[in-house]
């Protein structure tokens, strides 16, 4: 029976280069990452197909995961081999290419936080996911400037030798998180526990009820969890304002 992959620390890093992800990506799959632990995103991502048309806040935000073969084929062959790949207007940064557990953070992201006009871009995801706000925001100016960031999820115990895996493949700014990337919910929710921290810090306790009782009402309508999570939103947005910490928690005043 094969044995199952353990990830306990998620490592970041950025590159200057597109060619030099689409190879360490190789090499990572080759030494046994599953495709399904490795991250990229990126805004200078190359394409022979001319896609800067669609690619809106309007049209893209709430757009949904596209698969990774369709967008292998449009910006390399790299990404047909990860998953969930997706594209979306950020703050700061604008259209960002993401693939792998970081694209549906992200989405779920966008839909709340990020968009909110208190957020701050990555930053704000970043920093909830226990990375150092330092590093966050680092990762959200090189991003701007054209690098490339993959956060790739290991074994505790192999982290020297992916992280000198990296450092030979030309990574930089490397940072070690002692925990894995949220996953989306899967399923209905129960408690607010079960929220991704991502969302759960950008809710007050009552905002978080609503948020779960819209996503659960939406799952049961038929839709999907990114859908659901997409409709929860909605409602927040449709009930409450942010606060001055970002945070959804006032009731909106009838006028």
């Amino acid at each position: 029976m094969a044995e199952t992959y353990k990830a306990e620390r998620t490592i970041s890093s950025l590159f200057v280069e597109q060619a030099q992800i689409d190879a360490v990506i190789r090499k990572l799959i080759d030494r046994g990452i599953p495709s399904d632990h490795i991250s990229v995103m990126g805004r200078n991502f190359q394409s022979e197909t001319r896609i800067a048309g669609f690619i809106t806040k309007k049209d893209v935000i709430l757009g949904g995961l596209r698969t990774g073969a369709i967008f292998g084929s449009l910006f390399g062959s790299f990404l047909s081999l990860l998953t969930g790949v997706g594209v979306l207007f950020v703050p700061f940064l604008g259209a960002i290419v993401a693939a792998g557990p970081i694209s549906a953070i992200l989405l779920g992201a966008a839909s709340g936080a990020i968009a909110g006009s208190a957020g701050v871009g990555l930053v704000s995801v970043f920093t909830t996911l226990g990375m150092p706000e330092d590093k966050a925001a680092l990762y959200q100016t090189q991003l701007q400037a054209g690098e490339f960031l993959l956060l790739i999820e290991v074994p505790q115990d192999r982290v020297s030798e992916y992280l000198l895996l990296l450092e030979t493949a030309g990574a930089k700014d490397t940072h070690v998180l002692d925990q894995t990337l949220a996953r989306p919910l899967a399923g209905p929710c129960n408690s607010p526990e079960d929220l991704s921290p991502e969302i759960r810090s950008h809710l007050s306790k009552e905002t978080q009820q609503v948020f779960i009782e819209r996503y659960n009402s939406a799952l049961k309508e038929g839709n999907d969890e990114l859908a659901s999570e997409h409709i929860a939103w909605d409602a927040i947005h449709q009930q409450f304002d942010e606060d001055e910490q970002g945070v959804w928690s006032k009731v909106k005043v009838s006028v």
